[in-house]
């Protein structure tokens, strides 16, 4: 049967009826929530305005500050919305070309739908636009305090305000388009070698090219006293990049900032241009896409494995699936003698399964390429701290980056790990080993990891940042307790909250529990921050510190403790008493 060969006039029915179908399943599920728990919906939605609030205020104070600075503050301001809708764009399509590969090619429900009588090019245009809300919406969240404080800065007219929201709508559209085709090429001919090392090589010079590129440069103390528009033009000669004429994001940035100016015919212009390609692009994605989508998909399903052209590789698995044979991760995981042997079998089970979805450990390179530009960039910036209260302020800003960069990891990959388990639970549950077990084990697994990441990021950055031996073990143990406790939740709360009909684990994430454990995660750290810049013993608050220092550091191991080890011990119980 030949999918793409439907008649066109079936193409938007379908796409309406698969849009109602998940636009009611959706608000159906809301209302169900409101229905569970008032409490917990009131919380999420308390978390939600409380975030908008505050962003809206750090934004406006922050934008405030640079206008303050006659002559400096309009160009920095401008410099800035280029800079970020730059950055943003990039991101939003390594997020799309993620979550579009996920839900064309690693989802049940378009295994489903490729079987039934609907056109290709319908089930793509779905999938696009699910993965492109699914990308999108944070920076939504992300974008909207700050176009809102930028307006009441600058005074705008009140049509400022619909005309932005309509831009940032064309403007997510396109990375999105971008995405979802990157994502058939990748999976068309991810099994290529050619492919492979060419992807590989772009990559590696991509990363070189931006280290090189992005190296600072030192001023001329001589010219620091001659006229500031020099100086300044020279430190920001490296972000020409964001104004370059065919970015998208300059497109979107020059709107807003002409509109902002009264300049309605250069704003006009450059809405125009968005507009205009958006029409283009997402014509050509929605009438064109479905026959390379089916043929992706048909080489997605046939292929053994993407590494299978590699004769080392193929030579690998033959060793390896011999009779008697053990892989890499048996033999590593049999090292810990001190573990019972169906411990070690769960073990190996979770990181072959975590190894085997190729979504998952992309997004974990992505979001470690982030950390290492991070950490890279913090030798040049240490360079320039010489005044205690800066130090001080950095030390614990570079504490909450990492507890933030923790919180990311248990959210994203530790809550779902309980309910990935799907309709396979009753089969682990029915084991000698038990479900308490299961969840223990699971929850050592990934205390053990994310320790091992976060404890390595925290120790390096404190050293990039040329601090005491002694200030060192005292962000290492702070960083350490809020790895149990981070760990702690989103296990507790991945058993409190499963979702077995789901095997996308962002879309598993994205529910309730996953919403209530990313908000818990960041009240925690924003407590356990504030709470530890209190009780640090080089600040000269008062004459005798030990009683703040006690208090406030009690405090902290009181909140990680009830945060950690309560919602643990409420799964564990959910578990035990759970019929399978």
């Amino acid at each position: 049967m030949n999918h793409c060969a439907a008649p066109a006039d079936s193409m938007p029915g379908a796409l309406r009826l698969l849009l109602g179908v998940h636009g009611l399943s959706a608000w159906r599920r809301l209302k169900s929530l409101r229905q569970q728990s008032h409490l917990l919906t009131a919380v999420i939605l308390g978390f939600i305005s409380s975030y908008l609030v505050l962003a809206f205020w750090l934004f406006y104070m922050g934008l405030k500050f640079i206008a303050r600075f006659p002559g400096l503050g309009t160009v920095l301001t401008e410099r800035l919305l280029f800079l970020l809708f730059a950055f943003l764009f990039v991101l939003l399509l390594l997020s799309n070309l993620v979550i579009s590969y996920t839900n064309l090619f690693r989802n049940r429900e378009t295994a489903f739908l490729l079987s039934l009588p609907i056109p290709t090019r319908t089930i793509f245009q779905w999938k696009f636009i699910e993965s492109t809300v699914l990308a999108s919406w944070a920076f939504l969240f992300l974008i909207a305090p700050l176009l809102a404080a930028f307006g009441l800065i600058r005074g705008v007219p009140w049509h400022f305000y619909p005309i932005t929201c309509v831009l940032v709508a064309l403007f997510i559209i396109l990375p999105g388009i971008a995405g979802s085709y990157l994502a058939v090429i990748v999976a068309r001919h991810l099994d290529r070698r050619l492919f492979q090392v060419i992807a590989v090589t772009t990559v590696v010079a991509l990363i070189a090219g931006a280290a090189i590129w992005f190296k600072p440069e030192r001023v001329d103390p001589e010219n620091t006293e001659g006229r500031v528009l020099v100086v300044l033009d020279k430190m920001l000669a490296k972000t020409h990049f964001a104004q370059y004429p065919l970015l998208p994001s300059m497109w979107l940035s020059s709107s807003v900032l002409q509109w902002a100016e009264g300049a309605r015919s250069a704003a006009a212009f450059f809405c125009g241009v968005l507009f205009s390609h958006v029409l283009f692009f997402g014509m050509l994605s929605f009438t064109r896409m479905g026959s390379p989508f089916y043929d992706a998909a048909s080489e997605v399903s046939s292929r053994g494995s993407v590494f299978g052209r590699w004769g080392w590789f193929r030579g690998k698995r033959r060793r390896s699936s011999a009779p008697g044979s053990r892989g890499l991760v048996e033999r590593v995981i049999n090292l810990l003698r001190w573990l019972s042997p169906d411990t070690r079998a769960l073990i190996v089970k979770d990181t072959r399964m975590f190894w085997r979805d190729t979504t998952q450990w992309a997004q974990s390179l992505m979001l470690f390429g982030l950390l290492g530009v991070y950490i890279f960039n913090l030798r040049h910036f240490s360079q320039q701290l010489s005044s205690p209260f800066w130090v001080h302020l950095v030390s614990y800003l570079n504490l909450g980056a990492c507890s933030l960069n923790l919180a990311t990891l248990t959210t994203r990959f530790v809550y779902p790990q309980f309910s990935l388990e799907g309709k396979r639970l009753w089969i682990v549950g029915m084991a000698p080993l038990g479900m308490v077990r299961v969840v223990k084990t699971k929850f050592w697994l990934a205390t053990v990891t994310s320790l091992a990441i976060t404890l390595g990021l925290i120790l390096v950055s404190c050293y990039m940042l040329d601090m005491p031996t002694e200030r060192i073990l005292y962000f290492g143990f702070a960083v350490t307790v809020m790895t149990f406790t981070l760990t702690g939740l989103a296990v507790g709360l991945g058993a409190l909250y499963p979702n077995f009909r789901e095997d996308n684990p962002s879309k598993i994430v994205s529910g309730f529990g996953g919403t209530f454990c990313l908000v818990l995660s960041f009240l925690y750290i924003l407590g356990s921050v504030i709470l530890l810049a209190f009780t640090t013993p080089w600040t000269q608050i008062a004459i005798d510190p030990r009683p703040q220092f006690f208090a406030c550091f009690g405090g902290f191991l009181t909140l990680s403790l009830v945060l950690g080890w309560v919602p643990l011990q409420l799964g564990l119980r959910r578990v035990r008493t759970a019929e399978l």
